[in-house]
């Protein structure tokens, strides 16, 4: 992102504001590699809800009020495979309650398989 860029959630950044480079880096999920250390780490795991933003106070009390946090955050999920992203807070937060009350072997991996083919637009930009 060039210099001036404001400091927002990636999800809010206009197209203008993101680099070619950053745009293909988002477009085909490569920007995501760097989070695989943290599954490896065990910090997190490829499925699970993504992690928030300390200031997203409305996605945090929706969470903590479906217990959300009571799993390790995740790469992708069905909320993500679902183009469902943060900008919708209550939304997410009940997809992310739906993901976990049903998560199977069978299901991990579909939404695994489901990124990796590119389901789901990630941030929208």
């Amino acid at each position: 992102m060039p210099v001036d860029t404001a400091s927002v959630a990636t999800h809010l950044v206009g197209k203008s504001s993101v680099t070619k480079l950053g745009a293909f880096l988002r477009k085909t999920k490569l920007d995501e590699l760097p989070q695989l250390l943290n599954v490896l780490k065990g910090e997190m795991s490829l499925v699970g809800p993504r992690p928030c933003l300390f200031n997203q106070h409305e996605l945090i009390t929706e969470r903590q009020l479906r217990n959300v946090f009571d799993v390790r955050p995740g790469i992708t999920g069905l909320a993500q495979v679902n183009e469902i992203d943060m900008s919708t807070p209550k939304m997410l937060a009940e997809w992310d309650e739906k993901m976990l009350s049903s998560l199977s072997l069978q299901s991990y991996f579909t939404y695994i398989f489901q990124t990796v083919l590119g389901k789901g637009s990630g941030d929208r930009v």
